[in-house]
C-alpha cells in the first residue's frame, strides 16, 4: 500500500529544499521558459542518484546540444514516441542485474521525460504500455501545450481556442477546435497507484509530489504545467504569472490521485475570471466574448467534476474513519 511507502516520506519545506543541481545551469532554454523552471525543480526533488530517458523535445534539445551537456546524472536521448519504453527497459535490466547479484539491492529513482507531444500523442502508446506492464518509474509530462521544438503546432493537449501555427484562427475558425486531451485520468484508468499535476509557479507542491512519486513502488505518472512565452505570444517575465493565473482560474487544477482517489492539492473556491489568465498570452486575443464565456463555462464544469471526485474520496475516508 502508498501509506507503507510513505511512512518515511520527509516533506521539503521552505527550509529544506535540495541545494543539489542535477540540472546544471547554462542550458540554451528560451527566456522566461518555464518549462526548464519545472525540469530544474523535478531534478532537485530526485537528486544526483537517478537515471533519466528524455524524449526529443525542447528539454532535450536545450539541454544537450552538442558537445555541452546540462545533464549531471546518466541521461539518454530516446526518439519522440518512446521515452517510457526506453525508461522500462532500463528498469527491467536493473531488476535483471540486481537479480544476479551484478548490483546491490535497493532503489533510485527512474525517469521518462516528455513534452505534450511525446506523451499525449506520439508516446501515448509506450506510456500505456509501460503504465500497464507496472514498471517501476516516474513519467514526467511537461506540458507546454503544443509542438514548441518544431514550430508551435497544435497537440491534443492543446486548448479549446489557442492559436498555433496549424490551428490558426480565421473566419470558419476560432483557432483549436478540439478540448485539452486529459492525460492525468488517462494514466489513473490504468490502475496505477500515482497521478498528480504541478506547477513551476507552486515549487514546494511540485517537489513533494516528484518526491513522492519516486518513493511510492510501482508506476507514477506526474503532469506539469510548462509556461511558454515564444509559443504563446507572452512576454518571458510573465511565465510563472501566467502557471499561477491557470491555477487560480481553474484552468489548470492542482490534484492527486492515489489509489485511485482524487485529493485536490489546492482548492479554488473564489476563482479568478478566466480572462485574466488570457490577457497575456497573444494564443487568445482573437477570441471573441461568445467564445471566451463558453470556454469558461466548460473550465468551471470540469473544475467541479474533481472537486466532486475528491469530495467522493474524502467521505469514503470518513466512513472508514467511522467504522
Amino acid at each position: 500500500m502508498i501509506a507503507d511507502d510513505l511512512k518515511d516520506f520527509q516533506k521539503i519545506t521552505a527550509k529544506t529544499i535540495p541545494a543539489e543541481e542535477p540540472l546544471a545551469p547554462g542550458h540554451r532554454a528560451c527566456q522566461g521558459c518555464g518549462e526548464v523552471a519545472a525540469l530544474r525543480m523535478v531534478m532537485k526533488a530526485v537528486g544526483h542518484n537517478a537515471i533519466v530517458a528524455s524524449a526529443t523535445g525542447c528539454m532535450e534539445v536545450c539541454t544537450s546540444t552538442f558537445p555541452t551537456s546540462s545533464w549531471r546524472v546518466p541521461w539518454v536521448h530516446a526518439a519522440f514516441e518512446n521515452a517510457a519504453a526506453v525508461a522500462s527497459g532500463v528498469e527491467a535490466g536493473y531488476k535483471a542485474m540486481r537479480r544476479k547479484g551484478i548490483v546491490q539491492d535497493g532503489r533510485f529513482p527512474i525517469l521518462a521525460i516528455a513534452g505534450d507531444g511525446g506523451t499525449a500523442d506520439i508516446g501515448m502508446q509506450a506510456l500505456s504500455g509501460a503504465l500497464e506492464r507496472w514498471h517501476d518509474f516516474l513519467y514526467v509530462c511537461l506540458d507546454n501545450e503544443a509542438y514548441m521544438n518544431t514550430g508551435i503546432q497544435r497537440s491534443s493537449a492543446t486548448p479549446f481556442g489557442a492559436m498555433t501555427t496549424t490551428s490558426p484562427p480565421g473566419k470558419l475558425s476560432k483557432g483549436q477546435y478540439t478540448w485539452k486531451k486529459n492525460m492525468p485520468a488517462i494514466a489513473a484508468a490504468h490502475g496505477i497507484p500515482y497521478v498528480a499535476t504541478a506547477s513551476p509557479a507552486f515549487h514546494l507542491d511540485l517537489m513533494n509530489k516528484v518526491r513522492k512519486a519516486v518513493t511510492i513502488k510501482g508506476p507514477a505518472y506526474l503532469h506539469i504545467y510548462a509556461p511558454c512565452p515564444t509559443g504563446w505570444r507572452m512576454r518571458p517575465d510573465l511565465s510563472i504569472e501566467s502557471a499561477r493565473l491557470a491555477v487560480q482560474t481553474r484552468v489548470f487544477p492542482l490534484y492527486e490521485i492515489i489509489d485511485g482517489e482524487y485529493i485536490l492539492s489546492r482548492k479554488v473556491k473564489n476563482p479568478k475570471p478566466i480572462t485574466e489568465y488570457f490577457q497575456a498570452q497573444g494564443r487568445f486575443r482573437h477570441l471573441d466574448e461568445t467564445t471566451v464565456a463558453y470556454i469558461q463555462d466548460r473550465v468551471n464544469k470540469e473544475y467541479e467534476k474533481i472537486e466532486r471526485m475528491a469530495g467522493a474520496s474524502d467521505e469514503g475516508k470518513g466512513d472508514k474513519a467511522a467504522e
